[in-house]
């Protein structure tokens, strides 16, 4: 299913690094991560906010926090520009 979608999103901060998520991916300061409670592990996905296009992987559950519909890793927050809770796009990226 293509398409764009919007999220709401918010960092993991720093409270994430060094914590293995429940697919095997250790983060660390340069990871590039998605947290979703729907998506599965392994799913790319575009994400855009203010002019900013990064390509990142969901690897794991979440958000941790209420309030949000994707968790992004500290680096990925960061690459995007995303600071506090934001309302970001996001789309499928093509298999392949």
């Amino acid at each position: 299913s293509q398409g764009s979608y919007t999220a709401l999103v918010g960092s993991t901060g720093s409270r994430a690094l060094g914590r293995t998520t429940g697919r095997g991916v250790v983060i660390g300061a340069r990871t590039l991560g998605i947290s979703s409670p729907v998506l599965p592990c392994g799913t790319r996905l575009y994400l855009d906010y203010r002019g900013r296009h990064v390509l990142a992987s969901v690897i794991g559950r979440g958000p941790s926090a209420p309030g949000r519909e994707l968790d992004l890793t500290r680096a990925l927050a960061r690459r995007l520009g995303v600071t506090g809770v934001r309302r970001i796009r996001w789309s499928y990226a093509a298999e392949g």
